[in-house]
């Protein structure tokens, strides 16, 4: 079974979500270079992964017209193998793979009913 395992929230102003998210206990981490936030719920590991099993922790980035609502993202196997799953069930594919330097890869992807996950 795929596990769930980051969330992202688009804001449309970075400051006053971090203001508003604060009132969680989060860390929110400012990654610049990036454009995001990282959002830290619970305790990560030196590889960036939750310690606590079923945790999970996420990031928020401005808004666009293609992400418009919380995205959630699954962890597969093979990013390639499960964007071409997507569209032959009548998904699209939102931003092609993205490779995270010494993590894996990742794409956007939109379910039939407009959902994007990545």
């Amino acid at each position: 079974m795929n596990q769930v395992v980051h969330f992202e929230i688009p804001v449309d102003d970075m400051e006053a979500a971090k203001e508003f998210y604060s009132i969680f206990g989060w860390d929110l981490i400012d990654m610049p270079e990036m454009g995001y936030i990282g959002v830290r719920t619970t305790p990560f590991d030196e590889n960036h992964m939750p310690k606590e099993v079923g945790a999970i922790n996420g990031g928020m980035m401005k808004r666009t017209e293609d992400v418009k609502a919380p995205v959630i993202a699954i962890q597969v196997d093979s990013v390639d193998t499960y964007v071409e799953k997507v569209i032959a069930k009548g998904g699209k594919l939102i931003m092609p793979k993205v490779e995270i330097p010494n993590m894996g890869y990742y794409a956007y992807i939109a379910d039939p009913q407009g959902n994007v996950l990545t």
